[in-house]
C-alpha cells in the first residue's frame, strides 16, 4: 500500500479502516480498527513528545502495517509535515544521496531496531539519524550493543511498547540521555497492572474499547505505573520442568555470537521441549561440507555451554539459509518452531 491508497481509505465515509497484524507469534491476520481511536492514538503520542505543527517526520515503513499508517495520522492530527520514503534496511540512505532535507530539520523518525542499526553502519546516515529531535525505535526489542551505541546522541531516543491491537504504542522509556530508565511509561490515558498469570493487563480506553490482557511477562515497578518486559509467556521453553524464557537466552548469547541467530524449541521425548539455537549459514562462495558445518555447529555449541546456565543450553543447532522474520523486522517465532519441527535429525 502507498500513501496515495492509504489516503483513500482513511478519506472514505467508512468509521473503520483495515489493519494487519504483523505475524510474530502466528501468522498476520486483518482486523478492523476505528478512525476515531487512531486519532487519539496521534494525539497522545504528539502530546507526550511535545510535537507542534510544523514540525517534521519521516515515515519509513510500511503502510501495510499499523506503525505506517499511524505516522500520516500523526501528520494529518497534529500538522506535521511528513516526508517520505520506500521502507527498506536503510530508510536514510535517499536523504542523504539527495543532501536533504538538512539535518536539524527531522524532529521525529519511528524506526525498526534493523533500520537503526543499519543506518549507524554508514557515516552520513548515522550523522543524520543523530540529529532526529525524537528518534523512536519499536517493533522489537533492542539489545544491549545498540542500546549502547545510543548513548552519545544529543537527542532523545525512545523505546517503545506496542501493538497492533492497541494502535501503535502506549508506552514508551527514553533509551538515553538523563532520562535514560529500563522502565517504560504509559502514555497519559493508559494504566497497566501485572495479572495473575504475571502478565500485563491494559486499560487504555481512547485507543482499546475494552481492557487487553497481554502474553507479554512484566515487572511492574515500585510506583505501580511503570513496568519492564521479561518476555512473552508462550516463548517459554519446558524442558524437563525448566522454564526458560527464550529473550533471556538470546540476551545473553548476543554479545558473544557474531552470526544472525534465534532461540526456538524442539520435541524432546525425555525432557518434552529442548532448546534449540538456529542460525544463518554462512555466506561464502563454496558451500561447507558436513564436517565443516559440524564443526561450526561445535564451536557454537561450545560457546552456549561458556555463557548459559547448564538447563538453558542448546542441545541442537539448526543452520538455516536465512532466519525466518516478520516484515517488521521480528523473529517469526511460529516459522522458527515449524522449521526446528520439520529437522528431524536426532
Amino acid at each position: 500500500m502507498d500513501n496515495g491508497e492509504f489516503l483513500k481509505e482513511w478519506e472514505n465515509d467508512s468509521p473503520t479502516i483495515s489493519v494487519q497484524t504483523s505475524g510474530s507469534t502466528g501468522e498476520p491476520k486483518r482486523m478492523q480498527v476505528e478512525k476515531s481511536r487512531m486519532r487519539a492514538s496521534a494525539r497522545m503520542t504528539c502530546d507526550f513528545l511535545g510535537l507542534q505543527p510544523g514540525d517534521t517526520a519521516l515515515l519509513c515503513m510500511s503502510l501495510d502495517y499499523i506503525a505506517g499508517k499511524m505516522m500520516v495520522v500523526r501528520a494529518r492530527e497534529r500538522g506535521l509535515r511528513l516526508i517520505t520514503v520506500p521502507p527498506s534496511s536503510r530508510p536514510l540512505r535517499s536523504l542523504v544521496a539527495a543532501g536533504s532535507p538538512s539535518p536539524l530539520s527531522l524532529d521525529f523518525v519511528a524506526m525498526v531496531p534493523l533500520q537503526v542499526y543499519h543506518s549507524l553502519e554508514h557515516p552520513e546516515e548515522r550523522a543524520l539519524l543523530r540529529q532526529v529531535r525524537h528518534l523512536l525505535i519499536g517493533g522489537g526489542a533492542i539489545d544491549e550493543a545498540l542500546e549502547q551505541r545510543l548513548q552519545d546522541f544529543p537527542h532523545a531516543v525512545w523505546s517503545s511498547y506496542g501493538m497492533t491491537e492497541t494502535l501503535s504504542h502506549i508506552a514508551l522509556r527514553r533509551v538515553n540521555g538523563a532520562g535514560r530508565s529500563h522502565w517504560y511509561q504509559p502514555l497519559e490515558g493508559v494504566r497497566v497492572w501485572q495479572s495473575e498469570d504475571g502478565c500485563l493487563a491494559i486499560e487504555a480506553p481512547a485507543v482499546c474499547a475494552v481492557p487487553l490482557q497481554t502474553h507479554d511477562r512484566v515487572e511492574m515497578h515500585a510506583d505501580g505505573i511503570r513496568f519492564r518486559i521479561l518476555g512473552r509467556v508462550d516463548n517459554v521453553i519446558d524442558s524437563g520442568g525448566i522454564k526458560i524464557q527464550i529473550e533471556e537466552v538470546e540476551r545473553l548469547l548476543r554479545p558473544h555470537l557474531s552470526c544472525p541467530f534465534l532461540i526456538t524449541r524442539q520435541a524432546d521425548e525425555r525432557l518434552g521441549e529442548r532448546v534449540v539455537l538456529m542460525v544463518e549459514r554462512e555466506a561464502k562462495a563454496v558451500p561447507m561440507d558436513g564436517k565443516a558445518e559440524s564443526r561450526r555447529e561445535e564451536q557454537l555449541l561450545t560457546v552456549c555451554r561458556r555463557v548459559l546456565p547448564r538447563y538453558w543450553q542448546p542441545r541442537r543447532v539448526i543452520t538455516v539459509p536465512s532466519l525466518p522474520m516478520t516484515e517488521t523486522g521480528k523473529p517469526a517465532r511460529a516459522k522458527a518452531e515449524a522449521m526446528a519441527s520439520n529437522d528431524n535429525r536426532p
